[in-house]
Parts: structure tokens; sequence; C-alpha cells
């Protein structure tokens, strides 16, 4: 009965979604989506997502990002159709034209679904090696493990979830994650969400977090890349990409994130049981969560954080200090691949400076700027990540360490020291680096004047794709 329940929930689930976009007119700086089909972006009072630009980048398709493909032509006279979330589009493209997608979600072998469920048993074990997991899940590890941790702390009962909109939810969220990333994909989302697990099972987060803040929690971390393009915020403000407009320049793929999250549970109507004043208060502090992960915003969030522990004075037993820690979790739980085990630290390294790269690629096609630590003749896998432990990660987990001083902390910080020595003994011959990128002066340069123009665009190329 079991299988055949799941069967039939994959079968509604899997079926084509048709129609238009919509928003909320009382947020003018926001769109929501509501179903995704062959349809273009609508347009808003005072602003034109669809406008066109002298800048050859604006004449590029998302869905062709990484594409290895030079032969495309593009005409500069047609006008290009915007989408808030690419993948689904293509999705739907795919089943209008009767092609199979990619990645189906089809009932597992008992094999595999036995090892899968074996390794959930273990889920809040800091070495969850989560590329095999979203192998044994036949590429829905975001499904299967934000599904089994929502059952496992009883939140679907206790909120009254129905199973077939929950379902329903993380496949489009899952859908919406672009796998052609080599980073920000739903692997990531979904290691994020066993990481920020992990944190939410620490003494002090356990005992004193509500069962909407650990809802919250892990809906933010499945959601809090949602349809990430694959390049950073400075990348699509000189490309006058309509999203940078939209969000005025400021956080624009987190806003976008969030905004992607709020369109797909009203989409699904996963709240729409709980009353008008819950489910706007839900949206905004799963906003807040995300908004969180704005790494240009580190020191704000740092300092405020070194701050309490300074004092004292952080009380787990009031509502904003509590979400404020949730922030912070998901903070670190964002940036945590530098503080897992060597294997799969080296893994994420290799994925984030590929995304790194390809958008280095793209900037060289099209005549733009090489934005710093993009280009992949100046600089190696290895300098990155040193940088990026020495200036972002360690005085982040450090002063997390302070707040949870618990084994997973000091198993985190010893983790992180190792795999920064590893890297450090792969640096045999150091790449020709200029020195205006050069990685340990950048990474200091950035966090010193974030406001420049030119040190946001190095600290979102470095930060903002969370090593």
């Amino acid at each position: 009965h079991q299988k055949k329940y799941y069967w039939c929930l994959c079968v509604c689930l899997c079926a084509c979604r048709r129609g238009a976009i919509s928003y909320d007119s009382s947020d003018q700086t926001a769109l929501y989506i509501r179903m995704l089909g062959d349809v273009r972006v609508r347009s808003q009072v005072g602003f034109e997502p669809e406008r066109r630009s002298s800048h050859p980048y604006l004449c590029i398709d998302f869905r062709t990002l990484h594409s290895d493909s030079t032969s495309a032509s593009y005409d500069p006279e047609r006008r290009v159709h915007r989408l808030l979330s690419f993948q689904r589009y293509l999705h739907s493209s795919r089943l209008l034209r009767g092609v199979p997608q990619q990645i189906p979600l089809h009932i597992l072998d008992e094999d595999y679904t036995g090892q899968a469920r074996c390794m959930l048993e273990k889920v809040g074990n800091w070495n969850f090696d989560i590329f095999l997991f979203d192998r044994l899940t036949n590429g829905n590890s975001l499904i299967t493990l934000t599904f089994h941790l929502l059952n496992q702390y009883g939140l679907v009962e206790l909120f009254q979830l129905d199973m077939v909109k929950l379902w329903r939810f993380l496949v489009m969220v899952q859908e919406d994650y672009h796998s052609d990333n080599p980073y920000h994909n739903a692997v990531h989302a979904a290691d994020v969400t066993q990481a920020m697990y992990c944190y939410l099972r620490e003494p002090m987060l356990a005992k004193s977090l509500t069962s909407k803040d650990i809802l919250l929690g892990l809906l933010a971390a499945a959601t809090h890349d949602l349809d990430h393009p694959g390049v950073n915020q400075p990348f699509l403000i000189k490309t006058d990409h309509y999203l940078a407009t939209l969000y005025r320049n400021t956080s624009v793929l987190e806003n976008h994130h969030w905004k992607s999250a709020v369109g797909l549970l009203r989409e699904t109507g996963l709240f729409s049981h709980l009353p008008a004043e819950d489910r706007l208060n839900m949206e905004r502090d799963l906003g807040s969560l995300i908004l969180a992960t704005d790494i240009s915003r580190q020191n704000d969030y740092l300092s405020r954080f070194r701050l309490h522990l300074d004092q004292e004075n952080l009380c787990m037993s009031t509502a904003s200090h509590r979400h404020f820690v949730l922030q912070m979790a998901l903070k670190c739980a964002d940036i945590c691949n530098p503080c897992r085990p060597w294997e799969l630290s080296k893994q994420w390294s290799e994925k984030v400076t590929e995304e790194f790269f390809q958008q280095g690629d793209i900037e060289k096609k099209h005549k733009l700027e090489v934005s710093p630590l993009c280009d992949r003749e100046m600089n190696t896998v290895g300098n990155i990540q040193i940088g990026f432990m020495t200036y972002v990660a360690e005085p982040l987990f450090a002063e997390w360490a302070r707040f949870c001083d618990t084994r997973l902390s000091q198993t985190m910080l010893g983790h992180m020291g190792l795999n920064k020595a590893s890297w450090g003994g792969l640096q045999q011959e150091p790449a020709p680096v200029s020195e205006e990128a050069e990685p340990s002066t950048a990474w200091e340069s950035s966090i010193r004047t974030e406001e420049d123009l030119f040190s946001g665009i190095f600290f979102k190329c470095h930060l903002k794709t969370k090593i």
C-alpha cells in the first residue's frame, strides 16, 4: 500500500503545469511565481523586466549559460523572454515536447531504497555523504532528506500539512534548482539542510527552539539558493539583468531565492490552511533567514554575534534571539564545506571553483572584465580555498564554537584546519596570480571595504558562491 501511495504521488506531481506569473500588488518589489509555462514575465507597474539593453549578455538565455556550444547566434532585434524560474521553464518545455525529464521521479529499486533508508538513520552524523545519498535516491536527495526530517520532527502532523501538497512543494523546489550548476544545485541545498539539522540538534538549540523555529530552519535551508542562475550578483549588475533592477542591486540573489520560495508555497498552498496573518509571518521569517545568507553582510552578523557572546546576553527564551541564532546557524550551514571531512570538502571545493571559472569563461567570451578569482588561468582551487577559510570561514566558526562549545564544533574546526593544511600541501607551484586578485589580500580587502564596488564584486564572486 505504501509503494502504491507514493507511486500515485509521483504520477500526480509530475503532471505538466502551465499558467502565468503573478505578483502580489501590495509588494512592488517582488514577483511571485504562480505557475510557469511557455509564458513571459508579466510587467509590473513602474517596472519592465523584459527591457533590452545594448549589452551583449542580455541576449543570452540563462538555460545556455554553461553550454559549451559557441555556434549559437542571437538575434539582437528579438525580444528576449525573461522567466523567474528558468529550470521549471525548461522542464515544462520538455514535457510539452514529449521528452522525458533528466531526473525521473521513479520509485527506487528496493536495494537502493534500503541503502538510502540506512543512511537516513545516521542523518545526524557530520560525516554524512550527501553525494552517495543523492545517487541512492536517484538524484532526489533534497526531496527525500527534507521530507524525512520534517516527518522525524513530527512537523507534518503538528502543523497539519497536507502530504500531497508537501510532496508537491518539495518536488517543485528540487526542480527549480539548476542541475547544470556545478555547485548551486539541489545537492548543495540537501547538504545545507543536513548541516542545519546537525546544528538544530546542538544542546543550546535543541532545548530552546520551538516547532515553528525548526520548521522555518529546515525550509530555509532547503530553499536558500532556489533558482540560482550559477553567476553572482556583480555579474547580474554589470550585465543590467532585470533581477538586479528589481531588487535595486541589494541582496539580489537572496531576495530572488526568498520570493521564489514564497511563490512555491503559494502555488502549492502548503500553508493555505493557516490563518492569513500566520502565513504572512511564516513567509516574512523565511525571508529573514534566507536574506541572512547574503555574504556581503557577513561582518554585520558576525559583529552582532560576537557582541552578544561578549556580553553573554543571548536569551534563547526570547523569540528575536532564537531567530538570530537560526540566522547564524543557516549562515554556518551554508558555508560549512571547509568543515567537512577532506573527501567531501575537496569535492565541494572543486565544484564551487568550477562554477567560478565557468562564469569567468562567459565573461571572456562576451568581452567582459573577468571577475576576481573567476579566471581559471590565474587561480587554483587551493589558493581560493585557503583564502576563503582564512578570512571568512574561520572567523565565523570560531564564534559559533564559542556559542556551542560541543564536540561537533571542535570537530568542524579540526576538519577545517586539516583541510587548509591539505590544500597548502597541494600548492606545489603557485599559479601566476595578479596583485589585485591575489586571494589573501583580496579576501582581507573585501571584508574591510565591502561597500566599495570592486571589493563587492570580489566579495560576491567568492562569498556568495558559498564555498
